[in-house]
């Protein structure tokens, strides 16, 4: 046999080979959606997404299992455990088949089959005494703007079987007709985010709009407190109030008077509340007894993370925070008054220096870093997509190769996987990062340090807009209390 011929059967073989890779990659998306729509359970793969993912994604994905996680699972084990889990009664859950192929493959040989294997891995979650009695929660967004619309796309996506988070109305302005169809408009379409996926109708007559099934009451009021939910059916409600207008305690206590609303949740820094970077003070939370809480800001959740990693391993003496912001809905498109120095100035030509509070801010979550951090903002014409440098002096001498490590098994292990999205690719851009589920993209490829190991500066990239939002989302849940098992 010639050496040609050779190389073509080698050839032919490996494509036959990705082809049952493809028809696993099907298998497993499809045991995705009948495992979240019939159970309430979120597979995952090494913490990334499986809902709503192509074929060729989830392909990449364990790709990214062998090149990032150094796991080299089979998309076959992964298809054939999730068609498993469809099969066993499981409670509410969310899983990361990623994390049970790797071990399968390391422990198949303890097991009889995969049953017995998930049986024994899930234990906890299998059974009539586990049957999750968590009682869904009523959330109300207030206000449509970046941030809602997105946070209404996250909360109709992760629905499920409704036992979580229940998207039940939305407060604008105005709720005449033609408000009402402009801002479904705005909510199926979107310049950075693309089109929704799902359905979206309206029923203006009932000031309503029906998403993927879901009734959604849009409602007008000239003040907060004088909206009574309990008369569209909704009870015991969290208000996630994205318009920033209300941001002290006593400002965001108004929503609280409302009838039918019993906690508030801001997407914005807040003012003597409880200001929470979900993964890394969120253990602090007191949901008995405190009703009003803070997501923080986008950037505050970007770097509090990775200054956690920091601070926690090599402990920080003191810092810069350089923002490379994307430009606001605050900004001006084009010249004109603002309150603030230089925000007057057209957004979408120039780069705009401005002041960010993300350095003060951080201190509201990690402490021990009062003080050390300075902080300060460009503003660049991009629509979204944002990087922070932060350039850390340390206690302990370090490199480059230790640095990232640390950053890596962070976010592979702990409180931090859902936080902190590991990057090895050189070419990594700012769009690239867009509609990332991290609040923060560590681009390992860029890190630097010191010739005497004592100062590193570190670049992460985030989404301002969705990989916040999902912060948000994870927040809520959790201040809910609509939290489910978790097996990662």
């Amino acid at each position: 046999m010639s050496v040609l011929t050779e190389d073509v059967l080698a050839q032919d073989q490996e494509w036959q080979a990705h082809i049952e890779d493809e028809k696993s990659a099907v298998r497993l998306g499809s045991a995705v959606g009948e495992l979240l729509y019939g159970k309430s359970v979120e597979l995952v793969l090494f913490r990334n997404h499986l809902v709503d993912r192509s074929t060729s994604e989830i392909l990449k994905l364990h790709s990214y299992a062998k090149n990032v996680v150094e796991r080299e699972i089979s998309v076959q084990d992964s298809a054939e455990l999730a068609k498993t889990l469809t099969e066993i009664d499981i409670a509410p859950a969310k899983i990361d088949i990623g994390r049970l192929a790797s071990e399968w493959k390391s422990e198949s040989s303890n097991y009889s089959d995969k049953r017995s294997f998930l049986e024994d891995k899930l234990s906890e979650f299998i059974g009539a005494d586990n049957d999750n009695d968590m009682e869904p929660r009523d959330v109300v967004l207030f206000g449509f703007g970046r941030i809602g619309r997105l946070a209404a796309r996250e909360l109709i996506k992760q629905a499920g079987k409704g036992q979580q988070l229940r998207l039940k109305a939305i407060v604008v302005r105005n709720d005449s007709p033609e408000q009402i169809t402009k801002r479904a408009a705005l909510f199926r379409m979107d310049s950075v985010h693309g089109e929704f996926d799902g359905s979206v109708e309206v029923d203006l007559e009932k000031k309503t709009m029906i998403v993927d099934g879901q009734k959604i009451q849009i409602i007008a009021a000239p003040s907060p407190d004088q909206i009574d939910y309990t008369s569209y059916g909704i009870n015991n409600a969290l208000v996630v109030d994205n318009t920033g207008a209300y941001t002290s305690r006593e400002a965001l206590s108004i929503h609280l008077k409302a009838k039918g609303v019993s906690k508030v949740l801001l997407t914005a820094p807040g003012k003597e509340i409880p200001n929470i970077v979900y993964g890394v003070n969120n253990q602090d939370i007191d949901v008995e007894n405190e009703t009003i809480y803070s997501a923080a800001s986008c950037t505050t959740n970007a770097i509090s993370t990775v200054l956690k990693v920091v601070e926690d391993n090599l402990g920080v003496e003191k810092g810069h925070i350089e923002t490379v912001h994307a430009y606001t809905n605050d900004q001006n498109l084009l010249d004109n008054m603002h309150k603030k120095p230089r925000r007057g100035r057209s957004a979408a030509i120039n780069m705009v220096i401005t002041s960010t509070g993300a350095g003060n801010a951080v201190a509201k979550v990690i402490p021990a870093l009062t003080g050390k951090l300075t902080a300060n903002a460009v503003r660049v014409p991009t629509p979204n997509g944002s990087l922070a440098i932060l350039s850390l002096n340390v206690k302990k001498e370090t490199s480059v190769e230790d640095v990232n490590n640390l950053v890596r098994h962070a976010a592979l292990h702990g409180n931090l996987v859902n936080q902190i999205h590991y990057s090895i690719e050189p070419e990594l851009v700012s769009n690239d990062i867009i509609g990332n589920t991290c609040c923060s993209v560590f681009d390992s490829e860029a890190t630097i340090a010191s010739a005497d190991g004592k100062n590193i500066v570190l670049y992460v990239w985030y989404d301002n807009e969705y990989g916040y939002t999902k912060q948000v989302i994870r927040l809520a849940k959790k201040i809910a209390k609509v939290q489910r098992r978790i097996y990662y």
